[in-house]
């Protein structure tokens, strides 16, 4: 295990948690102000690119178990890696949504039974979207955004444009997803908020870990699959990292 790679994955999962829920909970419905869905959605997007030219040269800059699994499955990524990322990311959401709670508490209207920007679905879902809506919008969502990074990442991409692709990517999911269960497509992700909500945030976050997993791993397989030039070299992923 590599600390340093660790380290990176943990503060930029800290900055996504941080950043991507903080819009979510402080300025979306900032009276006459607020930066709504859209906002919302690119503001986790641009929490990817600005990580991913910051750490991408360290760890690769994951920030999501799903996406860690996703590159495994794809065969970029080494399996003996995949629990110290993991591990990483869960810390660093975890303190993202802690300053973010210290933040976010500081006036007088602050209220954790508002949701916190934790992940839902049925009377927790923004637009009321049950169960089963909820997993195939994550399962859907996660599989093309792993689909994306596998292909702006690969050798043979535009060199230098992954972090906007996939920073892109991020935001399109969101803006997809938002309404259904308030886009996790992290396990990470929610699972910071989760712990500070409890009581229902827990008791459904088994679904954004299932969901954007299961999705992450498909989108993986179905790009190394479908790719001509498997062994082609990956940009924006430490070299020894990756396996073609």
């Amino acid at each position: 295990m590599d600390m340093r790679k660790c380290t990176g994955e943990a503060i930029g999962t800290a900055w996504l948690t941080f950043a991507g829920c903080g819009s979510a909970v402080i300025a979306a419905g900032f009276p006459q102000v607020g930066i709504g869905l859209l906002g919302v959605s690119l503001a986790f997007g641009l929490s990817v690119v600005t990580m991913a030219y910051a750490i991408g040269h360290i760890s690769g800059c994951h920030l999501n178990p799903a996406v860690t699994i996703g590159l495994t499955a794809g065969g970029r990524f080494p399996p003996s890696d995949v629990l110290p990322y993991i591990i990483a990311q869960v810390i660093g959401a975890i303190v993202g949504a802690g300053v973010l709670y210290l933040i976010a508490s500081g006036t007088a209207g602050f209220d954790l039974a508002k949701g916190f920007a934790s992940n839902g679905y049925g009377d927790h879902s923004p637009g009321h979207y049950g169960l089963l809506a909820g997993f195939l919008v994550e399962v859907v969502m996660t599989m093309m955004f792993l689909f994306i990074i596998m292909g702006a990442t690969h050798g043979s991409a535009p060199a230098g444009f992954a972090p906007l692709a996939i920073g892109l990517a991020l935001t399109l999911t969101n803006l997809a997803a938002i309404p259904v269960t308030n886009a996790s497509i992290n396990p990470a992700r929610s699972t910071g908020p989760a712990l500070f909500v409890g009581g229902w945030a827990l008791a459904q976050l088994w679904l954004f870990w299932v969901a954007p997993i299961i999705g992450g791993a498909l989108g993986g397989v179905l790009y190394r699959w479908l790719s001509e030039k498997p062994e082609a070299p990956v940009v924006g992923i430490p070299e020894g990292r990756v396996k073609g």
